[in-house]
């Protein structure tokens, strides 16, 4: 750990979004603490990749929280009785929404957060090619950085905590090309909501259909693989 550089939080999935956002607040001179998260969904290929990514890029320290999201259901990532969808266009909030899933995530960033004296925390939200969900809008970001000031002692002494969102006004091949850029090999990532236990891909859900065309956007060769 670098005796001048300031310490963050950062949300890792394993995905292609986090993963970017690991590596840009690496890029910005921050040392990373990775979080991720088996919150009972049904696949957990994302995990081993969120592994192997923290390890790749020096993560300080990698922890693996594990909190039972499938006990409330309602949602076709934790929930046995709900498919996952194919991908189809619609203003909807698909069912692929996990209930305060960033709240709960961002709760966990925060107390972790103080435990480590850092008032820093990254997490890979995108407002522009993304589902709908509520929790990936930049207000909502405002309120919870509102109100992780007013809940948390490191704060209330004047150390004031900050929720950096890199990637919130970016489309995905805009996030594709600056993470190639920044050295990542998309092809250890995981963004299926789906994925077999090899890793490979549906590629007919929402995660997989926004991927796919930020490739295609991006004029770069789609390094996923696919189950078929």
């Amino acid at each position: 750990m670098s005796s001048s550089a300031k310490k963050a939080v950062v949300l890792l999935s394993g995905g292609l979004d986090s993963t970017t956002t690991l590596v840009i607040a690496q890029q910005q001179g921050f040392d990373c603490f990775a979080l991720s998260f088996d919150y009972g969904q049904k696949q957990k290929s994302e995990l081993k990749s969120a592994a192997a990514i923290a390890l790749q890029f020096k993560a300080i320290e990698h922890r693996l929280m594990k909190i039972s999201l499938s006990d409330i259901g309602g949602s076709a990532l934790t929930d046995d009785n709900i498919e996952v969808p194919d991908f189809v266009k619609s203003d909807e909030i698909p069912i692929t929404y996990v209930p305060a899933r960033n709240t709960i995530f961002l709760s966990y960033a925060l107390a972790w957060a103080e435990v480590l004296n850092c008032q820093h925390i990254f997490i890979g939200v995108n407002a522009l090619d993304y589902s709908g969900y509520p929790d990936c809008r930049q207000e909502y970001i405002d309120a919870f950085e509102t109100m992780a000031n007013l809940a948390t002692k490191q704060s209330v002494e004047g150390n004031k905590i900050s929720i950096h969102t890199p990637l919130i006004k970016l489309n995905k091949a805009q996030i594709i090309q600056q993470g190639l850029l920044l050295g990542v090999d998309y092809a250890k990532t995981t963004s299926c909501y789906q994925a077999n236990s090899k890793g490979e891909a549906c590629g007919v859900c929402d995660a997989c259909q926004y991927r796919k065309l930020g490739f295609i956007e991006a004029q770069v060769a789609d390094p996923t693989r696919y189950q078929n």
